[in-house]
């Protein structure tokens, strides 16, 4: 069953990236706040309600011990708690999740603060992100579906490649 907010089901696909609540267009340039669930946003209007995403974090960089690897990952995953599965190897991690936001820029952004934000309290390696994939949840259940998803026989935790 798919859930639709009113109005929306005639606008799937172009996105309000570049207007402000009411439609109206944003100026060049003008900041958006962002709104995750996790930080408190309430919400306002139906423009507003936040939706679920799945969100995919690529990250390299030089060789870590893979016990150092390991814990960080395991602490990164006690602080984020919404973290399903990582996987790694001494020079790089895959990180899944799911995240509500009120869109997809919004999830985005918090994705790509993630690893930084929480870089020195997990201990993780001074890794960079080489990779981001955000989509919606009727899309992740339809990779599903069709066989390209995520493999179902990756438990949720921390796992070696």
């Amino acid at each position: 069953m798919r859930r639709v907010r009113p109005g929306a089901a005639t606008s799937r696909g172009r996105g309000t990236a570049g207007t402000v609540r009411g439609g109206a267009p944003r100026a060049a340039g003008e900041e958006r706040a962002l709104t995750s669930v996790a930080a408190g946003h309430a919400c306002d209007g139906p423009d507003d309600v936040p939706r679920l995403w799945h969100v995919t974090l690529s990250l390299a960089g030089d060789e870590a011990p893979l016990t150092e690897v390991r814990r960080a990952l395991e602490q990164l995953a006690h602080d984020h708690p919404f973290l399903l599965t990582s996987r790694y190897a001494g020079d790089h991690a895959e990180i899944r999740y799911w995240e509500e936001a009120r869109d997809l820029h919004d999830a985005a952004a918090v994705a790509l603060r993630l690893w930084g934000e929480h870089r020195r309290s997990a201990g993780l390696p001074p890794w960079e992100i080489v990779g981001l994939e955000v989509i919606d949840r009727d899309t992740y259940h339809q990779r599903v579906a069709e066989g390209q998803g995520p493999p179902r026989a990756t438990p949720v935790g921390v796992h070696p490649f």
